[in-house]
């Protein structure tokens, strides 16, 4: 059995993380396993410098295989807004309440046609040696005028996909777990995972 470390502490990320990689014969490990983890400062440009940033500097200090991911959500009326920022969009210590009140806040003029945005997803392999690569993925849908669901974490319970008319917090794990922003990038990953374990 191989051992990997998913440069975490979101318990929301790391359940659909397990569940995204339960054919390989894993033992998955969040940052929560290890003490005085590095606070990694995530002060890249876009999705993709984070989720490296991250996962190398993990894997060194772990010494061992380390996945990393950043995402979030581009609202495109918002010129692509939260971003890089959208785990804290409403400040610095924000829960995902508060993000989604201030979403919900400075978009509440805008109408329905305009509500159009993405999630995003770019996750990182790493090695203590040197990334081993990257790859992304996402997922088109509107942003509603309130929330709904419980299911999910972050801005799902606002991020409608039109095909299902649901928030993603409404969606069972069955199917975000096919068309989320987050399955799209580990379809992608699994060929990296298969080169590297075997």
């Amino acid at each position: 059995m191989s051992e990997i470390v998913f440069a975490t502490r979101n318990t929301g990320k790391k359940r659909e993380f397990a569940l995204l990689m339960k054919e390989f014969d894993l033992t998955i490990s969040s940052l929560d396993h290890f003490n005085d983890v590095p606070n990694v400062v995530e002060d890249g440009a876009t999705f993709k410098e984070n989720a490296e940033k991250k996962a190398l500097e993990i894997a060194k200090f772990t010494n061992k295989l380390t996945v990393a991911d950043d995402s979030g959500l581009e609202v495109w009326a918002l010129e692509n807004k939260p971003g890089v920022y959208s785990s804290r969009f409403a400040g610095d210590a924000a829960t995902d309440k508060d993000n989604n009140k201030k979403l919900l806040e400075v978009m509440k003029n805008i109408p329905l046609a305009r509500r159009g945005a993405s999630f995003r997803c770019a996750i990182s392999i790493a090695t203590p040696e040197g990334v081993v690569g990257t790859v992304e993925g996402s997922c088109d849908g509107v942003i509603g005028f309130e929330e709904k669901g419980f299911n999910g974490f972050g801005y799902d319970p606002l991020f409608i996909r039109n095909d299902y008319g649901k928030t993603f917090a409404e969606l069972e794990d069955s199917i975000k777990n096919r068309i989320s922003h987050r399955a799209r990038a580990f379809e992608k990953a699994k060929m990296i995972f298969e080169r590297i374990l075997g």
